[in-house]
């Protein structure tokens, strides 16, 4: 009741100076609401904070289409000077603009079959069926001595939890931690019921067979937040952004820019798959070869064609 009495009292420059408090708290207040209002779509939606997992998500006036026939054209012209045979694919994640190169050929996968045991790793932990907390105990019978990883150094009776086995299995590339999972913790007819349904229909898991393009039908999903929950998506993409092996595709793609990927190796197969996520243009990019010889040359024959499509892409 007083401040009522004094404000019908004031003086015109009182109520000026009042007039302007009064406005200046408005201002604040407009101010602080939207603030608040972002900060609440980003508890909402967490995910684009590090990886652009909805592509929906992402506000861009770089809608411009890549001239696919001429980066095809020097892609190939890459290519044709190179030894044995390669299967590339793109895909650009905000258009749709792509272009394949031997896309559909069925090769052995090495261990870009990682990628989709992965996938249904997280797909099954989302639903509840397995507990990423839980340990897991090596056995004698599970060590496969061979390639890459130092899980098979290990004496028998090593504990792991699940999730550090994924982690090794996708920054080591270490393939005691992939046959674990795939084989005694998943289920191989389980691993393959789901990339069928991911829309891997070259894909067999079993055999160690798939494509180019049917490992972008995976990544994309993964990448888009479609096989997880958002928080467990991260967790996913965040074993394959940075590896030990960064010697193909992020070679030819400057330092400051995440690539999630997973690279492959087998007699005369030398492999990387992955989506580039750059802002507000992020693509898939997959290099798969077959008989191969000199697997450093081709190495950096990856690291090329990378290079070529980063500077198509970024000058858009």
């Amino acid at each position: 009741m007083d401040s009522f009495v004094t404000r019908n009292f004031e003086s015109k420059s009182s109520k000026n100076n009042r007039l302007k408090g009064i406005l200046f708290i408005f201002t604040g207040l407009i101010v602080i609401a939207a603030i608040v209002k972002v900060n609440s779509q980003q508890l909402i939606n967490p995910v684009i904070e590090s990886h652009a997992l909805s592509v929906k998500e992402i506000k861009t006036e770089k809608n411009k289409g890549i001239p696919i026939a001429e980066l095809k054209e020097k892609v190939n012209n890459e290519i044709n000077t190179a030894e044995g045979t390669y299967s590339v694919y793109f895909y650009d994640l905000i258009t749709g603009d792509n272009f394949g190169i031997n896309e559909e050929l069925i090769l052995t996968a090495a261990s870009v079959n990682k990628i989709p045991i992965l996938a249904a790793l997280y797909y099954y932990a989302e639903k509840g069926v397995i507990d990423l907390d839980k340990m897991i105990t090596l056995q004698a019978s599970d060590i496969q001595d061979y390639g890459t990883g130092s899980i098979r150094y290990d004496k028998p009776g090593t504990s792991y939890s699940i999730k550090t086995l994924a982690r090794l299995m996708m920054e080591k590339s270490d393939n005691t931690a992939a046959y674990l999972l795939a084989s005694e913790i998943i289920g191989l007819s389980e691993i393959q019921k789901l990339a069928e349904d991911w829309g891997m229909s070259q894909t067999n898991i079993n055999d160690n067979k798939s494509s180019v393009r049917d490992i972008f039908s995976v990544l994309n999903k993964m990448y888009k937040g479609e096989i997880t929950s958002p928080e467990l998506t991260l967790e996913m993409l965040g074993f394959m952004d940075d590896s030990d092996f960064e010697d193909r595709i992020p070679k030819g793609i400057p330092p400051n820019i995440t690539v999630i990927h997973k690279t492959g190796n087998e007699v005369g197969n030398v492999h990387d798959t992955g989506i580039i996520d750059l802002p507000d243009r992020p693509y898939y990019l997959g290099v798969m070869t077959t008989d191969i010889t000199n697997e450093e040359e081709t190495k950096k024959k990856i690291a090329r064609i990378s290079q070529i499509v980063f500077s198509e892409v970024a000058s858009l």
